[in-house]
């Protein structure tokens, strides 16, 4: 049977999604939580570790230092394997593992809930759309030291109306070579519905009607966010298109520059990453059941435009 894991992660303390041999990523950790819980030996080599190699598929790879308020992966078990999770436990075994997996994981990661796929799904390839969201406190932000694990501080005045029209350009179905780079035998096509920089308004947290002699604000009040929401990313799109649209509000860069760069899908220097703790998975979008597995065959073919 195959389990959908809906899941949050802090992602500063990990070296990106995918999982490595020597390195703490979040595949890693929940890999080796399920295969602790389900008493599956970890040598690939064993029989049951290849009859049940408890392998994670995900909906999109976040790179080192990227957090997910909401990211969905899938894996392949025998319901004689889940069983295992249950114990003494008077509940169904999704329920069970759930419960086991909160309690064994690291504090920098949650999962929400653990349920039994419909028929077709795919974490990855079933996906309508993803969206990401990039927060910075601007020299126009009140920087809060308790949030800087997940907002990039940037001392400058930034345009914000200059950012959206650089942000306007990446929205249709475009050749994002310029600030992604692609999977081996992929393609940096994408399909951008929805871009666009805001700043959050300043809202309180208790209100004032209350009594209170302050006004305690909401963490995100007067912060700048990016908001993006593609078909799928190619790898440091997100963090490049930011670092492209912030070049262009602090005016080291011009319009036609960024317009230039959509044109011409060319990687270098100037079009790279910005920092990575800024930048949280915030949601992935999956069509009705009955539209999992077609939704999952048309995505698997490579794109042109």
């Amino acid at each position: 049977m195959r389990l959908r894991i809906d899941l949050a992660y802090d992602g500063g303390g990990f070296y990106g999604w995918a999982k490595q041999p020597t390195l703490r990523t979040v595949q890693g950790e929940i890999e080796a939580a399920l295969h602790k819980i389900l008493r599956v030996p970890t040598d690939p080599a064993s029989p049951e570790s290849q009859a049940e190699p408890l392998r994670l598929v995900v909906a999109g790879r976040t790179d080192t230092g990227v957090h997910a308020s909401h990211q969905v992966c899938h894996v392949d078990i025998s319901p004689s394997i889940l069983a295992r999770a249950v114990g003494h436990m008077d509940v169904p075994p999704t329920v069970a593992l759930t419960r086991r997996m909160q309690r064994l994981l690291p504090s920098d990661i949650t999962i929400r809930d653990i349920t039994p796929a419909p028929d077709g799904f795919d974490a990855r390839f079933s996906a309508l759309e993803r969206t990401y969201v990039y927060r910075i406190a601007d020299r126009a932000s009140e920087v809060d030291p308790r949030t800087r694990g997940f907002v990039l501080h940037i001392d400058d005045d930034l345009d914000i109306a200059a950012m959206n029209e650089a942000a306007a350009m990446t929205i249709g179905l475009h050749d994002f070579g310029s600030f992604a780079t692609p999977n081996p035998g992929g393609t940096t096509i994408r399909e951008v519905k929805t871009a666009y920089w805001r700043r959050i308004p300043v809202r309180p947290l208790i209100d004032a009607a209350m009594g209170e002699r302050y006004r305690t604000p909401a963490v995100e009040s007067g912060l700048l966010c990016f908001t993006i929401v593609a078909d799928a990313f190619a790898r440091n799109m997100v963090r490049s298109l930011v670092n492209g649209c912030v070049q262009v509000g602090i005016g080291k860069r011009s319009l036609d520059w960024f317009a230039d760069k959509m044109a011409t899908p060319l990687r270098e220097g100037s079009t790279g990453p910005i920092a990575p703790q800024g930048l949280t998975l915030e949601h992935i979008q999956y069509p009705p059941d009955d539209q999992l597995a077609s939704r999952a065959e048309a995505i698997r073919a490579k794109r042109t435009l």
